[in-house]
């Protein structure tokens, strides 16, 4: 069973998903693959304890905290997508990478000469847990605002929240 919880955002409200008392996603509604990674699962509104501490953590978030991600995940999705989705954790606050770094870490990871970033840029889109494995802060070649399944506008307030632009 998913348990679901909201939280009303300054840039629109965010539902937030747990299973197992793991955080598995985080959209903004409306947003590209808005609840994706729940297909076909049974879904209930329940405020659970580590989803009243995922709403904690967006308060803080939101009021331009740089605080420690430290929310038990479970980004579900191929092997691929995980390692990229890992990357994108290290990506401190305040901070950007571009899809190009993004795919030479991932190639380093994965002990290949090189990625796609293209495959990277799929794999980046479809992160099921917004926000909290920080997606929003891969730009395209020269910094360009380019790619957020929440929308460029989102994107774009917070990188701005976060003072990387």
């Amino acid at each position: 069973m998913i348990s679901l919880a909201y939280y009303d955002s300054p840039l629109g409200r965010i539902t937030i998903a747990a299973k197992e008392e793991k955080i598995c996603g985080a959209w903004f509604e409306g947003q590209k693959y808005f609840l994706s990674s729940l297909k076909q699962q049974q879904t209930q509104d329940q405020l659970t304890p580590v989803l009243e501490q995922a709403q904690g953590w967006l308060d803080h978030y939101f009021l331009g905290e740089d605080i420690e991600m430290d929310l038990p995940l479970l980004a579900e999705g191929t092997s691929f997508q995980k390692t990229v989705w890992e990357v994108l954790q290290t990506i401190p606050y305040g901070s950007t990478m571009t899809y190009g770094e993004v795919s030479r870490e991932v190639s380093r990871l994965l002990g290949r000469d090189k990625m796609s970033a293209q495959a990277v840029g799929q794999a980046v889109g479809h992160n099921p847990i917004s926000i909290l494995i920080p997606c929003h802060r891969v730009l395209g070649k020269s910094g360009s605002l380019i790619g957020y399944a929440g929308g460029i506008g989102r994107k774009k307030s917070l990188l701005e929240m976060e003072g990387s632009i």
